[in-house]
């Protein structure tokens, strides 16, 4: 009876603090920038396993967030992967309000946020039913208020006034973004965990025009215009100097302090997928999640995985303690190294890889063939939020890997 008594306790003073007689509530989230901007997303509280959780939600992804704390009336909600937390105060059972942080390489993010219950949708069709659809791709011009332009693909999928899709850039995607379209003004978002993204535009039939308001204060305009076959350069190429034999030679320590080296017995003869990543990276995220799946079930067949980490800072236990949380959440079997290099430093690749025209595209993947030569090199990655360009992309690497495989 005690024992039945402490779980009922226990659930009624969880999460959002409701009870288990009502099995999941929506959640509204709203981070709001100084301009008066929000960006919106939404959460959800569910029960598994007799314990109250929570997920961040986007598009068809449902992110879980496992670390939640609750102490008197505040809540302490922090990211599986990144240095990324939400600090809340319980105003009542449907509604929060606090502090949403990050950390990077510049400094730290801080923007209050409010959470409800109360109007959960995550933007409320203003202008009636969609008069216009964005299904399909389109070919995007983003310009910054410096002035600097860059291309990017969008990918939509309509069902009535419902939008979801992804929008690729050169260095990879803006993961899985979810929104409306009432009338002929079109909105959707993304929450990573560390990226928080608002996208706004007019739709006048094959064309779109609107900004993106990203971060603190970060805006872009952009335009777009429907494309059957919309294309992306290829800005961030990564080559072999000239006189390159094309055989690399690194040593670094993993995450637990060993040092790890390219010329291991454990990497010979081997077809060899290296991975330039950090745990700050959302994109590297979807790529790890890929590459630690592929990697336990075709190990057998003669790969191996290294992953080369540039984290937010030179310290070891600081990028070792974000990367434990990454080897956790991806399942990782493979060696992570750290490179002790950030992310930022201009002289990364110098210091590290120098072998290699600059990379300053994470995440970037290099694919050793079975005597140790550069196969192919590929920067960025199209994630799951990007659709068939994610299978496409599938289908390449699996090609590619069991032709190398089969060498």
């Amino acid at each position: 009876m005690k024992a039945f008594i402490s779980l009922i306790v226990s659930l009624l003073f969880s999460i959002f603090n409701f009870a288990q007689t009502k099995p999941h509530k929506l959640w509204r989230i709203s981070i709001h920038r100084p301009d008066g901007k929000q960006i919106i997303f939404n959460a959800r509280t569910d029960f598994k396993n007799g314990k109250q959780v929570l997920y961040f939600l986007n598009g068809s992804e449902a992110m879980s967030i496992p670390n939640v704390k609750k102490r008197d009336d505040s809540l302490f909600i922090k990211m599986p992967v990144f240095e990324s937390e939400f600090d809340a105060k319980i105003i009542s059972p449907d509604s929060l309000n606090g502090i949403w942080y990050k950390s990077s390489t510049g400094g730290s993010t801080v923007l209050p946020f409010t959470a409800t219950t109360r109007k959960p949708e995550r933007f409320p069709a203003l202008y009636g039913d969609a008069r216009q659809n964005v299904s399909g791709k389109w070919a995007m011009d983003f310009k910054s208020a410096t002035g600097k332009e860059s291309p990017a693909i969008g990918t939509f999928t309509q069902e009535g006034n419902s939008v979801t899709g992804s929008v690729l850039t050169p260095g990879g995607d803006y993961r899985y973004l979810e929104g409306i379209i009432s009338g002929d003004s079109l909105w959707f978002s993304g929450f990573d965990g560390i990226h928080a993204l608002l996208f706004a535009a007019k739709v006048e039939g094959k064309e779109l025009s609107g900004e993106l308001y990203s971060g603190v204060a970060a805006t872009e305009k952009f335009t777009g215009k429907a494309s059957a076959n919309p294309t992306l350069p290829n800005t961030y190429a990564v080559f072999l100097k000239p006189g390159e034999a094309g055989h690399l030679n690194f040593k670094f320590k993993d995450i637990n302090g060993n040092a790890v080296s390219i010329n291991d017995k454990r990497f010979k003869n081997k077809v060899v997928i290296i991975d330039i990543m950090g745990s700050w990276c959302p994109n590297c995220m979807d790529e790890t999640a890929f590459l630690s799946d592929y990697y336990n079930k075709n190990k057998q067949r003669g790969v191996e995985v290294i992953a080369l980490a540039y984290e937010l800072s030179t310290d070891f236990s600081r990028s070792q303690k974000d990367l434990r949380k990454f080897q956790k959440r991806f399942d990782i079997k493979y060696p992570i190294l750290i490179t002790g290099v950030t992310a930022t430093d201009k002289d990364l690749t110098e210091k590290t890889l120098p072998q290699f025209t600059n990379i300053n595209m994470f995440p970037t993947t290099i694919i050793l063939d079975k005597t140790g030569k550069v196969s192919k090199i590929d920067t960025g990655f199209q994630g799951p939020g990007t659709g068939k360009y994610y299978t496409k992309y599938k289908e390449g690497f699996y090609k590619l890997m069991n032709k190398l495989l089969k060498e």
